[in-house]
């Protein structure tokens, strides 16, 4: 064993500790962060607009400050991005992570330098968290990847902007510096493509042990080395151990992944976000991730079902049920106050605190009342593709309201395999029985004679691939989204299709 690897080893036991210490503790932990915030806070425009120097308890929060979007917090962050100080939180930001917005252009989300070191540290742990369950550590002396945007920053008023993972980038651990790919110039190449194709001709040859980045991005990494190399990953990289990922569901992705690697790699789920890191992997064997309760963010949740009631109530981290959709807020030492991050979750554990995400609150498909969430279509097609045996690269869903010949109106479920099935009407029938199954709204349209069941739409390979990139989201942190309640992307897609 190397001296990094016993050094991780002990490591990883004190933060165990640490983690496990705050984590059985969630209420008094919350109560906590919650006081820092509004303390620290209270000399701020935000804070005396909403009298913090009035709260005490959570209930006097909820009655002083409304659940805000970024849209609606938006005249604040203008304030602090036209470089004004204390307004959202004492001082000016270090960082803006600069993310793309469905309906409000881009958006600049402050990171703090305090809100800046929870980031880093949840990854860490998230790393730490598996070596003390599992023991091993031999990954540690071989190299990694992490697929992220450039770290290259621009400025904005005395304030460095940027994508979050390329900030993340300037702080990696000098310990992980040595080992850690792709080099600083490939990492800076903007065009997606020609950034995978350098990746590739940088590893091809080295001992990659940990690889990192969301599942459609590393899978094109993964193609583009088959390619090369007519080896599987396994075969290519032989001490490649773990695979860490965030952004969405892995589940769509595994049999591909199993496919293109050629044997299982143990994986690390993670829940970042430019609003903070939410949540982490920190057991093999359980489901749902670790919320960071004790990372300078303090949590409401509000019941999905209710969220557009006009007065939802609001719940505290005591007050939350397992197997419930909620739509999760946050208040942060980022300058954040009871922010709807657009994420919706469930709970899968109370002891400690575990979440999956379920979807986002304005992606489902309701066009006929049906409320058809990312959790229920991503775990359909699971069950499908299981039941059938074909490997799925991506997919999205929409309604289709008006389809041609007068049939009945149906979900379209536009879907790139790996290799097409020669029967694609029995995947598109178990995909439906899962979904009726789990959506007795849904079942309840396809017996009334309502809606049709489901139809599947091949996309042809690359398909997706050309459509990020026809707008100009291609790669990085960029996500194709799971559902839409609109035929918006249905319809370029058909376009493309067609041609």
């Amino acid at each position: 064993m190397s001296l990094k690897a016993l050094g991780a080893k002990i490591f990883a036991r004190r933060i165990r500790k640490k983690v496990n210490k705050w984590a059985s503790n969630p209420t008094r932990t919350q109560e906590r962060v919650f006081n820092q915030l509004i303390n620290t806070a209270k000399n701020t425009s935000f804070g005396v607009d909403h009298h913090f120097e009035k709260i005490k308890t959570f209930s006097d929060f909820a009655k002083h400050v409304p659940i805000r979007d970024y849209e609606q917090l938006k005249p604040y962050v203008n304030r602090v991005v036209e470089g004004e100080k204390d307004i959202l939180w004492p001082g000016k930001p270090l960082y803006f992570a600069k993310t793309s917005g469905t309906t409000s252009g881009a958006k600049y989300i402050p990171l703090t330098k305090d809100s800046i070191p929870t980031h880093i540290r949840a990854a860490r742990n998230a790393i730490l968290c598996y070596i003390e369950e599992t023991g091993k550590t031999d990954f540690v002396d071989g190299s990694m990847i992490f697929l992220q945007g450039s770290p290259e920053l621009s400025e904005k008023n005395g304030v460095k902007l940027g994508r979050l993972s390329g900030i993340v980038a300037h702080y990696v651990p000098k310990y992980l510096q040595k080992n850690r790919m792709p080099s600083w110039e490939t990492n800076c190449i903007e065009d997606w493509e020609q950034k995978v194709e350098a990746i590739v001709e940088e590893t091809v040859d080295k001992n990659m042990t940990v690889i990192s980045g969301i599942p459609p991005w590393v899978q094109m990494y993964f193609e583009k080395l088959q390619e090369k190399t007519n080896k599987t990953i396994g075969e290519l990289f032989k001490g490649f151990e773990l695979f860490i990922y965030g952004g969405v569901n892995f589940e769509p992705y595994k049999s591909t992944f199993e496919k293109l690697i050629g044997r299982k790699v143990a994986s690390i789920e993670l829940y970042p976000a430019s609003e903070g890191f939410f949540a982490f992997q920190d057991r093999q064997n359980e489901k749902g991730m670790l919320l960071q309760l004790d990372s300078g963010m303090f949590y409401e949740f509000v019941k999905a079902d209710e969220f557009f009631n006009e007065n939802p109530k609001r719940l505290t981290i005591g007050e939350v049920e397992k197997g419930v959709n909620y739509v999760m807020l946050v208040s942060s030492n980022a300058g954040l106050w009871a922010y709807n991050v657009g994420d919706t979750i469930m709970f899968t554990s109370r002891s400690p605190y575990r979440v999956v995400v379920s979807g986002r609150i304005k992606h489902f498909i309701s066009a006929f009342g049906e409320h058809v969430i990312g959790k229920e279509v991503e775990e359909a097609l699971k069950i499908g593709a299981e039941a059938t045996g074909v490997l799925i690269n991506d997919f999205t869903v929409a309604p289709q309201v008006n389809p041609e010949d007068s049939e009945l109106p149906y979900h379209e479920w536009f879907i790139e395999f790996s290799e097409t099935p020669q029967d694609v009407e029995t995947l598109a029938l178990a995909i439906d029985n899962s979904l009726r199954k789990q959506n007795t709204y849904y079942d309840d349209l396809i017996k009334g004679k309502i809606l049709r069941t489901l139809k599947v739409t091949v996309v042809p390979k690359d398909g997706f691939k050309n459509y990020m990139k026809s707008i100009g989201k291609l790669g990085g942190q960029n996500k194709l989204p799971r559902l839409s309640n609109d035929r918006k992307i249905a319809d370029v897609l058909s376009a493309m299709i067609n041609k």
